[in-house]
C-alpha cells in the first residue's frame, strides 16, 4: 500500500499523528544526509509493524511530503 507522509524533522518529541488521509511524522534528525528519510522510515515500519527494509519511499526523497510503499500485513 502507498502511504502519503508529511514530515516534520528537528521535532522535539518523535511521533507519528494520523490526520485525514496521510500520516504526520515528526522525527528528531535533521533533513540532512538522508538522517530524516532513515528515521522516517524507521518510525514508518514500527507504526505498521514491519520491517524497515520492507518500506521504500517511493517520491519525495529531499522534500517534507513523501510517499512510501509499505507492504499489507
Amino acid at each position: 500500500m502507498r502511504v502519503r507522509v508529511d514530515v516534520k524533522p528537528n521535532s522535539k518529541v518523535p511521533g507519528i499523528e494520523p490526520v485525514e488521509d496521510h500520516l504526520v511524522v515528526r522525527v528528531k534528525e535533521p533533513p540532512r544526509e538522508g538522517k530524516a528519510n532513515a528515521a522516517v522510515i524507521r518510525a514508518v515500519a514500527e507504526y505498521f509493524r514491519v520491517a524497515p527494509g520492507d518500506v521504500r519511499l517511493i517520491a519525495g526523497v529531499s522534500g517534507r511530503h513523501k510517499t512510501l510503499e509499505v507492504p499489507d500485513r
